[in-house]
């Protein structure tokens, strides 16, 4: 039944990554016209949950739009015995790699966190929020 919220659960992260995306756009700003400097950047390496290649992608562009964020790579997880196996061949199923790949990882410079910790989890709200709105049955739990 939770496929029937999902349109009011895609609104909803809409509207929040729309009031994360003025956030961040004022703390860059406010950093660039006063004088000292408030930014501690951060390079952190993000376990995501992502099923799929559009997922990951689409997390990835997200971050990448939020002032203060960039995605520096997006590596995948290889599953037990596929080592071999090159993303988008007949034998990892010609689907991209995602029949060869456990999920994937990706590197995020971050501009305004606390540390490595404080970066991953702003990772892993913003990511269980996009879950939660472009998955019909929601975000995994």
């Amino acid at each position: 039944m939770r496929w029937l919220t999902w349109p009011l659960r895609l609104l909803g992260f809409l509207l929040w990554y729309a009031r994360e995306l003025v956030l961040s756009n004022v703390a860059v700003m406010r950093d660039v016209l006063t004088s000292g400097r408030r930014s501690s950047p951060v390079v952190v390496r993000y376990r995501t949950r992502c099923r799929s290649e559009f997922e990951t992608v689409l997390l990835g562009v997200l971050i990448s739009l939020t002032p203060g964020t960039l995605t520096l790579a997006t590596v995948a997880r290889p599953r037990d015995g596929a080592e071999g196996v090159p993303s988008g061949s007949a034998a990892s199923g010609g689907r991209g790699g995602d029949a060869g790949t456990e999920g994937y990882d990706i590197f995020v410079h971050a501009m305004y966190s606390q540390g490595p910790q404080d970066a991953r989890s702003g990772l892993q709200e913003m990511e269980t929020r996009m879950l939660n709105g472009i998955r019909p049955g929601g975000a995994p739990r």
